[in-house]
């Protein structure tokens, strides 16, 4: 799906757009990927989908608790 950036998006448009991030979110991709993908802002992809009621994973990346032994 191609899309202008700052292009208002609703109706069977955006509900096409949610079933699509939702599709590629639930297989594993990023938030910051799809709106990269997209050329929309993290902020309007993670709307989109809680819009959508996904269930969103927690955050990723390094943690700030003690290093594990090895």
């Amino acid at each position: 799906m191609e899309l202008t950036k700052g292009t208002r998006i609703t109706g069977d448009t955006r509900t096409e757009l949610a079933s699509d991030l939702r599709s590629k979110y639930e297989k594993g991709a990023s938030i910051r990927a799809l709106a990269e993908s997209t050329g929309r802002s993290y902020g309007f992809v993670h709307r989109v989908l809680s819009e959508s009621d996904v269930p969103l994973r927690g955050r990723g990346g390094a943690t700030r608790g003690a290093k594990k032994a090895s």
